[in-house]
C-alpha cells in the first residue's frame, strides 16, 4: 500500500454511525478499510499517518463555487483546499466563460468582473465547454489544478451568445441555437445547466424557453441549478415556478443557495420546506445547497432593475450617466422594489461594499452605502451611482438581509447539501469563501448541535456526489477515489470572519486528492492533484 491512515474515526458519508478503523490507500483509491477489532492483520504501507483523535471523511464537495478563473490563476487555492474541499462545481448563476464566441466572451468578462476579476491575467484560449474543461486539466504546464472541478452550462451566457441582451422571447432559430449549445456542452462534460434569473440577460428567458433547455439537460442525465427569480418578495412563488418547470421538463432540480431572505420572509423557512416535501412526495427529484451564514454576496449592479441592463454593460453606464434615467432607477430601487433586489425596496444600510476594482475607491470598502453617503453628506443613491460609474460596474457587496432561524431550518432538510457561493474577489470578501465547511462542522455540529457529525458529513459529501452522479466519490468505501479529509471534531472551526475574511480554518490537518496530500500537517503542499470531473453525459451522442 502507498499509505495507511491509522486509527481514524471514520465518518463514511452515509450518515451511519462513525467507527474506528485503519484505512489503506493505494494507486489513488481506498484499497482497504480495517475496522477496529477486525480479524486478520492490519494493513501496512510505505507510509503511515497516525490519525488517532481525527475524523476521516470523504472530501467535501462545494456545490456552488465561483472559482472559474481562480483555479486557473492560483495554484495554491487554499481558500478551498484548506477547508477540505476536494471538488467544486463551477459555472454558477447562469454566467461563466463557456460556451462563447469572441463577442460573448468579452461581454461576460465585463459582466462578472466583480465575481472573478476582469481576466486580464488569463489566456482565454477556449470557446467551448470541452475546451474549458481541457484547459483545467492542462493548466500550470499540464500539472492540473488545486482541487477537482465540475461545470454547469451557464444559461445566461448561452442566451447572450444566441440572442444578445434584448428583453424579448427568443425566436425559433435562436432557441434552436441555444438548445444546440446546451446539447454540445452536456456531451462535452458539463454536469447540468445553471441560471441567474435575477441577472441579465438570463432573466429575460420565459418558462417555455427554460423548459426546452432543461429537456436537453435531462436527456444527458444532468440537472438544472437555478438562482431563481426572487429570494425576497415572491420567493415562494419563485421556488414553486422552478419545481413546476423542471417537472414539466422531466429534469432534476438543484436549488442554488436556497435561502429565505429579507424582512418579508422572516420565519418562513417552514413554508419553503413544506413546498419541497410535497413535490418530493409526488416524485420530484430535488436537492438544494446553502451556506451557513445570514448575509448574501453579489455585485452592486445586480441590484438594479432589469430594464437598465438591456443592451449590455455600456447601455447600463449610459443610463446611469443620464439624469432622467438615473432618477427612474432610484425610484425603482427605493420605492417600487427592483426585480434585481428581489422585489423589495432597497435598504442602503444593509448594503456593505466588499470590493472595488480601483484603488481610488478603497475607502468605501467595509462601509455600507448609507454610512458612506452620510460621511459625504449626500443621499445614498448618489453614492451608489458614483460607485457604479467610477468602478465600471465592478463593485461587490455584502447584503445583510438573512435570518438565522431560516438558515438552521433549511440546513436540516434531508435533500440539503453545502455550497459556499464563495466570491474570492474584493478587498473584504464574504467569509463563506474561506469558511463554509469548517463553519458547518464547528458551529452547527459541535457548538449548536443542529446536525450530528455523521449527518453533516453526509450533507457535504455523499449527497452532492449523488446529485452529480459520481459513482466513485463521496464515501469512505473500498474502491472509491481517495479524496479525503482528516479533521479534529473537537477543534475544527472557520478562521475567516467578516473582519478577517481570508483567515484559514483550524483543525483540518490533512486533505488528500487521489491519495496525494494537498494539505499536510496544516500546510498547503505543492501538489496539483485536481482535474476536471466530467458529467454522465460526456461523450453521449
Amino acid at each position: 500500500m502507498d499509505l495507511v491512515l491509522r486509527d481514524a474515526l471514520v465518518v463514511d458519508g452515509t450518515g451511519a454511525p462513525s467507527y474506528r478503523a485503519d484505512v489503506a490507500l493505494d494507486g489513488g483509491r481506498i484499497a482497504e478499510i480495517h475496522p477496529e477489532g477486525s480479524a486478520g492483520p492490519r494493513p501496512t504501507a510505505a507510509r503511515t499517518v497516525d490519525a488517532d483523535g481525527l475524523a476521516l471523511a470523504p472530501g467535501f464537495i462545494d456545490m456552488h463555487a465561483h472559482s472559474d478563473l481562480a483555479l486557473l490563476r492560483d495554484p495554491d487555492h487554499s481558500a478551498k483546499a484548506a477547508q477540505g474541499v476536494t471538488l467544486e462545481v463551477l459555472g454558477q448563476d447562469g454566467l461563466s466563460y463557456a460556451p462563447a464566441d469572441d463577442r460573448t466572451l468579452a461581454e461576460v468578462r465585463r459582466s462578472i468582473t466583480g465575481w472573478n476579476g476582469d481576466g486580464s491575467d488569463i489566456d482565454f484560449d477556449w470557446r467551448t465547454v470541452g475546451g474549458y474543461l481541457d484547459r483545467l486539466d492542462r493548466n500550470f504546464g499540464g500539472q492540473g489544478i488545486a482541487v477537482n472541478a465540475a461545470y454547469l452550462i451557464p444559461q445566461g451566457t448561452v442566451r447572450m451568445y444566441a440572442v444578445g441582451w434584448d428583453d424579448r422571447p427568443a425566436t425559433t432559430a435562436e432557441l434552436a441555437r441555444m438548445k444546440e449549445l446546451v446539447d454540445q456542452g452536456m456531451r462535452e462534460g458539463a454536469v447540468g445547466m445553471s441560471s441567474g434569473l435575477t441577472y441579465t440577460p438570463g432573466m429575460y428567458a420565459d418558462d417555455a424557453e427554460l423548459t426546452e433547455l432543461c429537456r436537453v439537460v435531462a436527456r444527458h442525465g444532468g440537472y438544472y441549478c437555478p438562482h431563481h427569480r426572487s429570494y425576497g418578495a415572491g420567493a415562494l412563488e419563485a421556488y414553486e415556478e422552478m419545481v413546476q418547470l423542471t417537472r414539466n421538463a422531466g429534469c432534476a432540480l438543484h436549488l442554488a443557495h436556497a435561502t429565505m431572505n429579507f424582512g418579508v420572509n422572516k420565519g418562513r423557512a417552514p413554508d419553503l420546506l413544506a413546498l419541497l416535501d410535497g413535490a418530493l412526495a409526488a416524485g420530484a427529484d430535488i436537492s438544494l445547497d446553502t451556506y451557513p451564514y445570514t448575509p448574501g454576496c453579489t455585485t452592486l449592479v445586480a441590484m438594479l432593475p432589469s430594464w437598465v441592463s438591456e443592451g449590455g454593460p455600456d447601455a447600463i453606464l449610459a443610463r446611469l450617466a443620464d439624469a432622467e434615467s438615473a432618477e427612474r432607477i432610484r425610484h425603482h430601487l427605493e420605492v417600487l422594489g427592483s426585480d434585481g433586489c428581489h422585489g423589495v425596496p432597497i435598504e442602503w444600510d444593509t448594503i456593505e461594499i466588499s470590493g472595488v476594482g480601483t484603488s481610488r475607491l478603497a475607502g468605501y470598502v467595509g462601509r455600507t452605502v448609507a454610512e458612506s453617503a452620510a460621511l459625504r453628506g449626500e443621499e445614498p443613491w448618489v453614492t451608489a451611482r458614483r460607485l457604479l460609474t467610477e468602478d465600471r460596474l465592478g463593485t461587490t457587496i455584502l447584503q445583510h438581509v438573512g435570518h438565522e432561524e431560516n438558515v438552521q431550518q433549511i440546513m436540516r432538510h434531508p435533500v440539503h447539501t453545502g455550497g459556499s457561493d464563495g466570491i474570492l474577489q474584493g478587498d473584504k470578501p464574504h467569509p463563506r469563501a474561506y469558511g463554509t465547511f469548517p463553519q458547518y462542522l464547528g458551529r452547527y455540529v459541535r457548538e449548536l448541535g443542529i446536525l450530528s457529525l455523521e449527518e453533516c458529513v453526509a450533507h457535504l459529501t455523499s449527497r452532492p456526489a449523488a446529485r452529480l452522479r459520481l459513482a466513485d466519490r463521496g464515501l469512505v468505501r473500498e474502491g472509491y477515489r481517495a479524496d479525503l479529509v482528516l479533521f479534529d471534531p473537537d477543534t475544527v472551526a472557520a478562521g475567516s470572519t467578516f473582519e478577517e475574511p481570508r483567515a484559514l480554518p483550524v483543525g483540518i490537518p490533512h486533505v488528500l486528492i487521489d491519495g496525494r496530500f494537498v494539505i499536510e500537517d496544516g500546510r498547503r503542499t505543492s501538489a496539483l492533484a485536481g482535474r476536471a470531473v466530467r458529467g454522465a453525459g460526456a461523450g453521449t451522442p
